[in-house]
């Protein structure tokens, strides 16, 4: 199985991030064979409107599964009618879907209204039930990292409470790979024993301590890049339940 993982679309109702989402799904599109499933880990939405999660829908069709849980940018009533099709409400977006034998558990770790991350105890709680649900493998999404990853920007803003989801993971070794955002940059680790992989961001780079720039304030930019083109992830999830992931980088 071949799953594309993107993130931090940050779709505002401007060009820009219009055409570096476009220019993702080209690329997807011209691969010799559509990937197995498209997971897209957050802020798809810049201000979470109705008419950026509209555009969102038209830009991301794609010939196979297309799985979104919400970011710190993006609004639950909004994202939920544009994206899922569903009666607006702020309940958190926790949805479930197999494709190809695989369990792929979309979590919703946003926090109305704030940029940290907490998965609430009903999310774990439904986590658990769906993980319960049977032995084959398993992927588990989310916006906000439960560790920190180096990078100041969103090492603040992180995933909290993260012990919690480390006991729920610990009962269920079906989980092969947890996926993640907000970090905007590829990033590979390891969080309760489960490798741990962060796509780059779609709309920008984050920039590391050690590279030129990461000491701007917002005024200029703060510490992204723009100028540089987006990314994805290509995970493989071989037989034996190992990943492997691949980044690439999209020419514009």
């Amino acid at each position: 199985m071949i799953i594309a993982h993107l993130s931090d679309l940050h779709l505002d109702g401007e060009p820009r991030a219009e055409e570096r989402v476009a220019a993702v799904l080209a690329y997807l599109r011209g691969l010799a064979r559509p990937v197995d499933a498209v997971v897209v880990t957050g802020d798809i939405a810049d201000h979470g409107t109705a008419t950026e999660y509209a555009r969102a829908a038209e830009l991301l069709e794609y010939p196979a599964p297309v799985l979104v849980c919400p970011g710190n940018h993006d609004v639950r009533a909004e994202f939920r009618a544009g994206l899922l099709g569903l009666p607006p409400s702020d309940e958190p977006i926790d949805s479930a879907q197999e494709v190809g034998g695989v369990l792929f558990a979309m979590c919703d770790s946003t926090i109305p209204g704030r940029g940290a991350g907490f998965l609430a105890d009903e999310t774990l709680t439904w986590l658990d039930d769906v993980l319960s649900g049977g032995d084959g493998p398993a992927i588990v999404a989310f916006h906000h990292p439960p560790v920190e990853v180096g990078v100041p920007l969103v090492d603040g803003i992180r995933q909290r409470g993260e012990e919690r989801l480390a006991a729920v993971l610990a009962r269920h070794p079906r989980v092969k790979a947890l996926l993640a955002g907000h970090v905007h940059t590829g990033a590979s680790t390891v969080f309760a024993g489960v490798p741990l992989r962060i796509a780059p961001g779609v709309v920008s780079q984050s920039l590391l301590p050690v590279e030129p720039g990461a000491d701007r304030g917002w005024a200029e930019g703060g510490p992204l890049d723009f100028e540089r083109p987006p990314g994805l992830l290509l995970h493989v999830l071989h037989d034996d339940g190992r990943v492997t992931s691949h980044q690439r980088v999209v020419p514009l």
